[in-house]
């Protein structure tokens, strides 16, 4: 072995030590954190116990988890029944992997590690663990095989409550999944590239895709919401319907496991919203972070961390703000909704970008972008005002009244 292709895997191993290390610690911490905001979101307290200003509380909570004692139902499918939660942390912890977190690194070293030999690297590192060429379409692929495990979990319990909460989770989960990754397309058509570093770059040549691609955030971040299954999409865990839906069987770190999936998935989605429409690292107003710099990296992971925690804030936010849809109008938004406003908007891109480029002959990244963003600015208003009047979801009250205009008609 080189001693460059040393120095590459120490490189790798280190930056998977980091991510892994960082997901799993932030993880257990964003569970104080929720219990945080909804207490400050409802003038209480929250978990001040345990420790300093409660920090030792998802110590405590692991702990407890651990010690418990494992269930297991007399006619579950074993083996089933066992990888479920691990067939649904996996993934969401795999995500992570792939996203840039911070500018490149500049690495330059030269040494010996006794009988290891010698490493070698010059030049910059991304700071990626996996900086694969499919970029995006390895994370949905990836992320869609987390529905395997809530389905399994549900079937291998052998309990209708179980069962219930998986096949919901499995149309819900795979109804978005349509819909999440329709709204990627115009981030394709804008950036030529699936490649996250390449939609980063492209970014910082022109606007963060946030305003050429407002409707495509739109859908992808409500597709998250659903895929995360998080308020008010939460039809998995209804405990007014379902008891604990598809995890009702579980108990101990079996449990616990399908929680720190829902986590790592809310995370991974932060990432991604933060890295396709916020520009991922990228420091607005200045060209200074695209220099390779330590400086520089430092910076842009600590902007690119405060960009994922304000989308983590917005997921609980949500949870004590909004009430739970009924499953009607989960699946009405993803088939009616949606996704044909996915498909649509595709086309209207397309051709946006054809007249701007082709026709009126615009060449500037910048002036695209800011074209693109008057175009968007109809189509927002059009579609939030037609969601606003609950032409298309609307609650009980609605139905009610529709009904009783058709009886007169």
């Amino acid at each position: 072995m080189t001693p460059e292709m040393k120095g590459f895997l120490l490189l790798s191993i280190l930056k998977m030590l980091l991510v892994f290390t960082f997901v799993l610690v932030g993880v257990a911490l964003l569970t104080l954190m929720e219990r945080k905001v909804s207490a400050w979101m409802q003038n209480r307290r929250g978990p001040n116990r345990v420790g300093f200003a409660g920090l030792l509380q998802p110590a405590a909570d692991g702990l407890k988890n651990i010690l418990k004692e494992e269930t297991f139902p007399a006619q579950a499918s074993a083996l089933l029944f066992m990888l479920a939660p691990a067939i649904a942390f996996i993934p969401a912890l795999m995500l992570s992997s792939v996203i840039p977190f911070a500018a490149p690194f500049p690495a330059e070293f030269d040494f010996t590690m006794g009988p290891l030999g010698r490493f070698v690297n010059h030049g910059v590192v991304p700071m990626v663990v996996a900086d694969v060429p499919i970029g995006f379409l390895f994370v949905i692929a990836i992320s869609s095989i987390g529905v395997y495990g809530i389905a399994l979990a549900g079937w291998s319990s052998n309990s209708k409550y179980s069962l219930l909460g998986g096949l919901r989770a499995g149309a819900q989960m795979i109804s978005y999944e349509v819909a999440m990754g329709l709204s990627l397309i115009p981030v394709l058509l804008l950036s030529g590239n699936v490649s996250f570093a390449h939609i980063v770059a492209e970014q910082q040549k022109s606007l963060w895709y946030v305003l050429p691609l407002t409707l495509s955030f739109f859908v992808f971040l409500v597709s998250g919401f659903a895929e995360t299954n998080r308020l008010p999409f939460d039809l998995p865990e209804a405990e007014s319907e379902l008891i604990a839906g598809y995890h009702t069987e579980y108990s101990a770190m079996k449990f616990s496991m399908f929680f720190i999936a829902e986590y790592a998935n809310m995370c991974t989605v932060s990432m991604m919203a933060s890295t396709l429409f916020f520009g991922g690292w990228d420091i607005p107003f200045t060209a200074w972070d695209q220099t390779p710099g330590v400086a520089q990296t430092v910076a842009t992971s600590m902007v690119f961390f405060a960009k994922v925690m304000g989308f983590l804030f917005l997921f609980m936010w949500i949870r004590w703000t909004l009430p739970r849809f009924r499953y009607d109008q989960l699946m009405a938004l993803g088939w009616k909704v949606l996704m044909p406003l996915a498909l649509g908007y595709i086309m209207v891109v397309g051709l946006a970008i054809y007249v701007i480029e082709t026709v009126l002959g615009v060449s500037s990244l910048r002036a695209e972008g800011g074209l693109l963003f008057l175009v968007n600015l109809p189509l927002m208003f059009g579609v939030f005002r037609l969601l606003d009047r609950g032409a298309i979801i609307g609650g009980s009250r609605a139905r009610v009244a529709a009904a009783r205009v058709s009886r007169a008609a």
